[in-house]
């Protein structure tokens, strides 16, 4: 199946944000205010989102950083 390109200004919302990266309510908005994850957008007095795009380059920055080769990483079948 191929992957969906997400839209630029494709909003999503809280459960769905959720859903995509595991994160918790609490944990996304705290994130958003630290600068480690996307901040919200209030969309209107009752409805908030956050920019698809957004989040799935914080998907991809988390990817990144486990993949990154860091000194102190050995290999699996050389156990410290």
């Amino acid at each position: 199946m191929p992957a969906i390109k997400p839209h630029p200004r494709h909003m999503l919302r809280l459960p769905e944000v959720i859903k995509r990266t595991g994160l918790s309510r609490p944990s996304i908005y705290r994130g958003g205010r630290e600068g480690w994850f996307p901040r919200v957008v209030k969309l209107n007095e009752h409805a908030s989102g956050w920019l698809e795009s957004e989040v799935e380059a914080y998907l991809e920055r988390v990817v990144a950083q486990r993949d990154a080769p860091t000194p102190d990483r050995r290999p699996a079948r050389y156990p410290v």
